[in-house]
């Protein structure tokens, strides 16, 4: 066996020196990203930023805000939920295990673990509470456990919703429980037959009524035949008291986590595109989604360029694809959004949307690794997409990886998942300064 792994990290390595440069000189966020000429190889480019401590240091974020660690030592952390008391409910754990169809999947697949934590997932929600206001945990406990790879949270009307890999289920809450203990209730299954993708990231509607779950495909451009992708790369609408679900969206690839744009009450998603057309093929995106459109995949890509890797084809379909909203970078794997409300955190982070990049495994220049804000105005995507956390990549290793991430309104506070240091992060304004009297001026009074 470690015969086999020298092998596969030296075949690794000769893999990262003969694959294609970036350009760093196209721009690849925004409306209307750049999009180079495909480069499809017989083995693409994977190179993965193996983990390493933070030792003692922190992630970077823009002056006039701190960051600090609220939870540590969790079990791959995934997405976050904040109850109405403030409660943060963290989703951990890890599934999928699809079969290997060709050896560079096999490649792939060892390389990609290279930068995974070593922690198995908890298949369990963790409870975090912030009891005096100060912005630091003061009881973290398992909150509900006995999962199969948890990851989508939502809270209605006293019932939390927990999407795990293969079903949707829901348990009873009462205000200020730090653990529930009540059997889960099934309200649908979820496609899970290979689980490609196995994330099932979800929201409600503002109303309640609705559940919304993103089921990423199972393959990257249908290379295990069209059969195994029957309600896959969709986005499934599913209603809340009878489980009855439809399509309401598909050619989404893997739209790995959903919110609500609070200034036109629309759907949106991100999206991790498909891979091996080169470094710069295709950019991940952040789109509205709209009910019964279809986004492409695997037929083409941003609208209507073919992808000429998947037969049979369908231009009937290319011709209906919608281009999405706001590219985010070529392989940056988005994995978190969450709007900023009421005010956000202030200065250039005040409306629009927060997303979590987990980072790349298959570009020789690394993307992602950080979380970032895509300004808004008028409820759309406006200017280029601004830093917010970084410094998760240091000397070619990953100190960390950003997962869910989640808007605290109340506190005005971004929580971020960490699923390499197994971390939950928050960033908020920093703190003010005490002001110092000058000397002689204690004491003092105006007199006016």
């Amino acid at each position: 066996m470690k015969r086999q792994h020298l092998t596969l990290i030296a075949l690794a390595g000769t893999i990262a020196a003969c694959a294609p440069e970036s350009d760093p000189s196209l721009d690849q966020t925004g409306a209307t990203p750049e999009l180079p000429e495909l480069r499809d190889s017989l083995i693409p480019a994977m190179k993965i930023s193996p983990p390493q401590d933070w030792g003692g240091e922190l992630p970077t974020v823009p002056a006039g805000y701190s960051i600090m660690p609220v939870a540590q030592d969790l079990k791959i952390p995934r997405q976050i939920l904040i109850l109405p008391n403030g409660d943060l409910l963290v989703a951990e754990g890890s599934g999928g295990n699809a079969p290997a169809l060709r050896p560079k999947d096999i490649i792939a697949g060892f390389i990609k673990k290279q930068g995974k934590s070593p922690v198995k997932g908890g298949d369990r929600i963790t409870l975090l509470r912030d009891e005096d206001g100060d912005g630091k945990t003061d009881l973290q406990t398992t909150f509900i456990d006995g999962l199969d790879a948890p990851y989508g949270l939502a809270f209605v009307d006293g019932t939390i919703y927990v999407a795990n890999q293969g079903n949707l289920v829901s348990f009873p809450y009462t205000e200020g429980a730090t653990r529930i203990t009540a059997a889960p209730t099934e309200l649908t299954k979820l496609p899970a037959k290979i689980n490609h993708h196995w994330t099932k990231a979800m929201t409600a509607s503002p109303d309640g009524t609705t559940l919304y779950v993103g089921i990423g495909s199972n393959s990257n451009i249908g290379e295990r035949g069209m059969d195994v992708e029957e309600d896959r790369a969709v986005v499934w609408e599913i209603d809340r008291v009878t489980g009855a679900s439809r399509v309401f969206a598909s050619g989404l690839r893997n739209p790995t986590a959903m919110d609500f744009n609070p200034w036109t009450g629309e759907l949106w998603t991100v999206v991790n595109e498909r891979d091996e057309i080169g470094p710069q093929l295709v950019p991940d995106y952040l789109t509205s989604v709209r009910d019964g459109a279809f986004y492409g995949w695997p037929y083409s890509y941003w609208g209507s360029n073919v992808d000429p890797r998947v037969r049979p084809r369908r231009p009937d379909l290319v011709q209906r694809a919608i281009a999405p909203d706001y590219a985010l970078g070529s392989h940056v794997a988005a994995l978190g959004l969450s709007f900023a409300t009421d005010g956000g955190l202030g200065g250039r982070f005040t409306e629009g949307a927060f997303v979590g990049q987990h980072g790349s495994w298959n570009r020789n220049d690394p993307s992602g690794y950080k979380v970032v804000f895509v300004p808004f105005r008028g409820g759309r995507p406006s200017g280029e997409p601004i830093d917010v956390a970084t410094g998760f990549l240091k000397d070619g290793n990953a100190r960390g990886r950003p997962v869910g991430v989640a808007y605290d309104a109340e506190r005005r506070v971004l929580f971020v998942a960490d699923d390499v240091s197994n971390t939950v992060w928050r960033i908020a304004r920093a703190a003010a300064p005490a002001l110092t009297p000058p000397v002689g001026t204690a004491g003092v009074t105006s007199g006016i």
